[in-house]
């Protein structure tokens, strides 16, 4: 049945809260509307790799090329991030955009907005309009989703289950390393100033602290040896800044903490920067941070950018995107590029995930619920 655009939108945004509808079904009605009434055959669909280079007016297009998004000769999207990722995300937009120009004749301006990982998703949740959502952690994306905003299944719209960058923990010292500060048992040292995050704002420091735990599970030891570790860490914490940038800040500029504990990518960067010293250490037991896209489902309806958006989160994962990426430090998931750049990143021991941990539900309930493990922990410091 060919159905308005619109109404095809309302009927499927109540199957889909009522669960009646896959993911992948959605999507697909959705398209076959589009283009149905149109009278645009499937196989003229946009393709989704294109480019282009500077904004401008387009003066006639064709009938597919109408269909991209908005209309015929200007479109725009807004990506929310966390905060590190701007460095990429200013090399990587202005291809897309020069590609999408030269495939499709449109325009698309991308506005971006960068913060802390969690704050990000309560912004979206309260109304920010992301056509495009890059976070730190799967959680925050799935939050997004419990909000009604995202349609179950996005894992599955793009490779890697949607994470389109990969890192790890770092440890960031003075020059000369004067504390002598070569893994995460040294951070639990007495005298030793820890600068890291705040779990309740930040992903970074989500990810600092599960690298924290895990660093005693997943090398033999039990939860209660994990949350001493834990603990004593957090007792030598002098500041907790709100996400990764402000962590960096406070620990480059205004030289507080004799360690800080980061994103590797992020030391990278700083180190490219002129802010610190390219030798950092990689604890050998360490966890993959793995940080995904989606594309956020009612916004794109509403406003009628799916096209692009979808067009731009594909991109994301492309050679020259993930090149970029591994410019600043993130370590790709393209595996063409990680060959290519494998000696930039040193070596990792043991490597577990967030799965190994449990995964994000039960992180999420143990270790950072309001009197969770970490309000428990740094309560008590």
């Amino acid at each position: 049945m060919k159905n308005h655009p619109q109404q095809e939108q309302k009927t499927l945004t109540g199957e889909a809260k009522s669960g009646l509808l896959r993911p992948w079904k959605l999507r697909s009605n959705r398209t076959f509307a589009l283009l149905a009434t149109a009278g645009v055959g499937l196989s003229t669909a946009v393709p989704f790799f294109a480019a282009g280079t500077a904004i401008s007016s387009t003066a006639s297009v064709s009938q597919s090329k109408q269909l991209i998004s908005q209309n015929p000769g200007r479109a725009e999207i807004t990506l929310v991030s966390y905060a590190v990722t701007k460095a990429a995300y200013d090399k990587i937009i202005p291809k897309f955009q020069a590609q999408w120009k030269r495939q499709t004749g449109q325009d698309v301006v991308i506005k971006t907005s960068y913060g802390g990982s969690g704050t990000q998703t309560r912004a979206v949740i309260d109304g920010l309009q992301a056509d495009v959502v890059n976070l730190a952690l799967g959680l925050d994306v799935n939050r997004i989703q419990q909000a009604g905003l995202i349609q179950p299944g996005w894992e599955r719209e793009n490779p890697n289950r949607g994470v389109v960058t990969r890192s790890v923990v770092a440890l960031e010292t003075r020059e000369g390393n004067p504390k002598k500060i070569n893994g995460f048992a040294d951070l639990a040292k007495p005298g030793i100033r820890v600068i890291t995050a705040n779990p309740k704002t930040s992903g970074v420091a989500r990810w600092n602290f599960l690298a924290l735990w895990g660093s005693v599970t997943q090398a033999g030891g039990n939860q209660a040896q994990a949350k001493d570790f834990v603990t004593k860490v957090y007792r030598n914490v002098v500041v907790l800044p709100r996400d990764a940038r402000e962590a960096s800040d406070a620990f480059y500029k205004k030289n507080q903490g004799d360690v800080l504990i980061n994103y590797e990518n992020e030391v990278i960067l700083a180190a490219q920067q002129g802010k610190s010293s390219p030798s950092y250490t990689v604890p050998q037991t360490n966890i993959s941070i793995d940080a995904p896209v989606a594309v956020v489902d009612r916004v794109v309806d509403k406003r009628g950018t799916r096209k692009v958006a979808e067009a731009f989160t594909k991109f994301l994962f492309t050679p020259e995107a993930q090149r970029d990426f591994a410019s600043v430090g993130f370590r790709p998931v393209n595996q063409t590029v990680a060959k290519e750049v494998q000696g930039k990143f040193p070596r990792v021991a043991k490597l577990y995930s967030i799965e190994n941990l449990g995964g994000w539900d039960f992180a999420q309930r143990t270790y950072f619920a309001d009197g969770a493990i970490f309000d428990q922990i740094y309560g008590r410091r």
